[in-house]
């Protein structure tokens, strides 16, 4: 019976103790009984019972003063309310105090059965919930964010200073430098960590659904509206909202954006009602927003609102004493989700991980391990797994990365040449897109779409 679920049953009844602690036991819960509240109180320091059947008028204690009791000594404890003197202030007591249910006598047994079974269902998705968050919080400690370079040192020693904080932080870094890691850090090592992460990818929605998929809507608010719906800044209520790609917001949106943030309430399309709200405002972005503000592409007063706290990743070209830690991790991580035995990547191969530039950071990185790792079974990756692009194109950014032959050069079409190698990097390490491939390259995105038609590189 060790692992049997244990129940208390406490009630001065004689026969109704007795009758619904038989029941429960058929039913196949071990059960044990008591009949006052000094014999229960007992039992409760010495075992704790999942759930506690409890009568509110003993002899000798109040069965509020046992309910209060149960509460602090054990929590993850369930109490079900009995009494056979039912009043609707004594319900609502009961409920306020922390019981799962109230029901009268006479007990209705099938009733009963159905009462504990919910109470076990809520303590098991309680416990469950508890677990998962333990292992996100472990998962997002600082210390597991790579990183021994001075660059990224001086970004944990601002995480540390910011993590206790409810202040907006504003992060800005290249595509692939783990902004929403950070972002995640910061959650589940704060004050917040028991309260929702809500992730929102700005540019990933339509704009005509981004308004409602932020704030929320009401029945009949637009076609196909059939119900009310709450927006990701009511799911993040008391806990953090991160909204990822903040730039490529509208600015109608911009607008409404800043209006929750100053008066800490939301409006749902369709309604005038207002919800009031309590979160923390995580926000990051690859854009330049200072010259998005100049540009009247982003709103000032909105900008000051987001970069309360401002916290730049550096990318992965920037932080070159990383690249082993994070080949190390990678190889790792991947032969563990493969099932494989853990394999090693020789000094050659490495080398020429460490000087390439990695356009597209950290992920690049990883999407690069995980294609090593699946298309060799050998014990060492060498450089013959490594792609050519990689051992061809070390990157030196203090001199030309081309050397001028004894004969001459054609100069036009060594640039070709190295603009075409460049450009299709650029894409292929942002899946093609070519607003990411022109901020990585420096360029506007009508540039690059000009020079993708005038070098004929194909998607």
């Amino acid at each position: 019976m060790d692992d049997a679920i244990k129940i208390l049953v406490i009630d001065d009844d004689d026969s109704g103790r007795e009758a619904l602690s038989m029941l429960l036991r058929l039913t196949g819960y071990d059960v044990t009984s008591a009949a006052t509240g000094e014999s229960a109180l007992e039992l409760i320091d010495c075992q704790q019972y999942q759930v506690v059947v409890l009568d509110l008028f003993l002899p000798d204690k109040s069965g509020f003063d046992i309910l209060q009791n149960i509460r602090n000594v054990s929590p993850v404890s369930e109490v079900i309310v009995v009494t056979g003197h039912a009043s609707a202030q004594s319900a609502v007591r009961a409920m306020k105090e922390g019981a799962f249910d109230y029901i009268t006598k006479p007990i209705d047994f099938d009733e009963m059965k159905i009462v504990v079974l919910k109470a076990l269902e809520k303590q098991k998705l309680l416990s469950e919930n508890k677990y998962l968050r333990s292992q996100l919080q472990g998962r997002f400690e600082f210390n597991n964010i790579i990183g021994h370079s001075p660059a990224m040192n001086l970004v944990f020693e601002r995480m540390s200073r910011i993590v206790k904080s409810d202040s907006a932080v504003l992060i800005s870094g290249e595509s692939g430098t783990g902004k929403e890691l950070v972002a995640k850090a910061l959650h589940f090592n704060g004050t917040r960590r028991e309260r929702p992460f809500v992730a929102v990818n700005c540019s990933a929605i339509p704009e005509t659904l981004l308004e409602s998929e932020l704030f929320g809507h009401v029945r009949g608010a637009f076609t196909g509206a059939i119900k009310d719906k709450p927006g990701k800044f009511e799911a993040a209520n008391h806990g953090t909202i991160f909204l990822d790609e903040i730039g490529t917001l509208p600015l109608h949106l911009q607008a409404k954006l800043l209006r929750v943030l100053q008066e800490h309430e939301v409006e749902k399309v369709g309604s005038n009602k207002t919800v009031k709200l309590h979160v923390r405002v995580i926000s990051a972005t690859n854009a330049d927003l200072e010259n998005m503000v100049k540009r009247g592409e982003f709103r000032e007063d909105l900008y000051y609102r987001l970069n309360v706290i401002p916290l730049h990743l550096p990318p992965l070209r920037e932080r070159q004493q990383d690249i082993m830690h994070l080949t190390a991790f990678f190889i790792d991580k991947q032969c563990r989700l493969m099932g494989r035995v853990p394999c090693t990547i020789s000094k050659q191969a490495l080398e020429a991980l460490e000087q390439y530039s990695w356009p597209g950071n950290v992920r690049e990185l990883e999407n690069l391990i995980e294609r090593m790792i699946v298309l060799t079974d050998a014990p060492v990756i060498t450089l013959e797994d490594v792609p050519a692009k990689i051992v061809g194109n070390k990157f030196d950014g203090d001199r030309c990365c081309v050397i001028m032959p004894s004969g001459g050069i054609d100069l036009a079409a060594t640039i070709f040449k190295l603009e075409h190698s460049l450009i299709s990097q650029a894409l292929e390490s942002t899946g093609g897109v070519k607003a990411q491939a022109a901020a990585l390259l420096g360029l506007n995105r009508t540039t690059l779409v000009e020079k993708i038609k005038r070098l004929k590189i194909e998607k």
